[in-house]
C-alpha cells in the first residue's frame, strides 16, 4: 500500500481532464490526451519504441473516437487507477505514482 501521504482524496472530471486532490494536501491536473498518450500498458510501451509508422491505417473505431476521453475508471486494489478508452483501449493501469508524475500543481485559481 502506498505512503498515506500519496493517496488520493477525490478525483474530478474537470475541463478535458482529471484533478486529482492527494492526502497531502497537494491538487493536480492531467489532461486525458496526456494520459491516454502515456498509458503504462506493454502494448503502448511498444508502440512507443517504435519509429512513427507515416502508413499506419486508423481503424474505424479510432477515427469515431474523435479526442481522447475516458469512458470508465476504475480503482486495482488501492495502488492504481484502470481507465477504459473511447478508443477501445483499456488495458492500462495507471499507478498513483504514475498519475502524480504525470499531473500539474494546481494553484487556488486552476492549474499553476
Amino acid at each position: 500500500m502506498p505512503d498515506g501521504d500519496c493517496l488520493p482524496t477525490r478525483l474530478k472530471r474537470e475541463g478535458d481532464g482529471l484533478r486529482i486532490d492527494w492526502a497531502d494536501g497537494q491538487s493536480t491536473y492531467v489532461s486525458w490526451r496526456t494520459l491516454r498518450k502515456e498509458c503504462p500498458c506493454a502494448t503502448c510501451n511498444d508502440e512507443r519504441g517504435k519509429p512513427p509508422n507515416p502508413f499506419r491505417v486508423l481503424s474505424a473505431q479510432e477515427v469515431a473516437a474523435g479526442p481522447p476521453a475516458p469512458l470508465k475508471m476504475t480503482a486495482v486494489g488501492q495502488y492504481a487507477y484502470q481507465i477504459a478508452w473511447n478508443d477501445g483501449h483499456s488495458t492500462g493501469i495507471y499507478t498513483l505514482a504514475t498519475l502524480r508524475k504525470l499531473g500539474q500543481a494546481v494553484g487556488e485559481s486552476g492549474v499553476t
